[in-house]
């Protein structure tokens, strides 16, 4: 039988909003494994929808660096040990030079692949020059994330947190972006911070992950079963949660939230202009 800690416990409470005993009861019934804890809570109609702001579980820094004429963005996002090192200014200018690099790296698809690219120097690989200041820390220091976004006929706008621990990087496509250059950057800006403090996991219905929407209606199945609601009527009840699951998850189906009487969808069609893709870096998340 799994170890369940008074840490562990309170992981759970803040991921689900729980009383402690029903945290405690829920992560013994599933042998510790804390997401299943989390779905067990919510099938029992204890909790609501995990906090999807994510674990702060690592030190360190999110950076993006965007080009003069807004239409390539880069975001990275690197871990240390301690939140001492994540200060020091050697371990920020590394940061910085990294989103930097992976701007100017056309071939940044990710993390490995900028690791993998000459370092900005040319002293070698981008991972040897990152070994080389972790040296000089005397701590660990990963290159956990990264993204770079080019876009075709729109901006990339972003936007980071003002402690460097969330950052967002999102493309927004128009027609007549040329002549509308400084408005949909204006636009990219607000939405990414909607980004970063709604944490959609999709920019529409269609692009959330199937796997997320399959565990949200097993969840909801039981959740609507517990109440003693008719075998019959269940697939339509579930189906209903489903869609305002999508309001809280996909970022045009979400509520603007400068004002809660805009949906973001109806936003960016009033600007004649479309979020053609999005990503959100949170220390700690996955």
């Amino acid at each position: 039988m799994a170890t369940i800690t008074a840490k562990d416990v309170s992981e759970l409470r803040q991921r689900t909003g729980a009383g402690m005993m029903d945290c405690k009861k829920a992560l013994e019934e599933s042998g510790g494994d804390m997401s299943a804890a989390v779905d067990l809570l919510r099938k029992k109609g204890i909790a609501k929808a995990e906090k999807r702001t994510g674990r702060t579980a690592s030190e360190g820094a999110v950076a993006v660096a965007i080009s003069d004429d807004a239409t390539t963005g880069a975001m990275v996002e690197v871990n240390t040990e301690t939140d001492f090192v994540a200060r020091n200014e050697e371990f920020q200018s590394l940061v910085r030079t990294l989103a930097q690099h992976a701007l100017n790296t056309t071939a940044t698809t990710d993390a490995a692949s900028l690791l993998a690219a000459p370092a900005h120097d040319g002293s070698g690989s981008t991972e040897e020059y990152v070994k080389g200041v972790a040296g000089k820390t005397g701590e660990a220091v990963s290159l956990r994330k990264a993204a770079r976004f080019q876009a075709k006929s729109g901006v990339v706008g972003s936007y980071v947190h003002f402690n460097g621990k969330i950052g967002v990087l999102v493309e927004v496509d128009a027609p007549d972006a040329a002549s509308r250059r400084e408005e949909l950057v204006s636009l990219a800006k607000q939405l990414a911070e909607h980004i970063a403090a709604a944490a959609p996991v999709g920019v529409d219905k269609e692009s959330v992950p199937q796997d997320v929407i399959d565990r949200e209606r097993a969840i909801f199945v039981e959740q609507v079963r517990a109440e003693g609601k008719p075998e019959a009527m269940i697939e339509k009840i579930v189906e209903g949660k489903i869609q305002a699951f999508y309001k809280d998850v996909a970022l045009t189906h979400q509520v603007w939230v400068r004002d809660p009487k805009v949906v973001v969808g109806d936003l960016v069609k009033k600007a004649n202009a479309t979020v053609k893709r999005f990503a959100r870096f949170q220390l700690g998340a996955e």
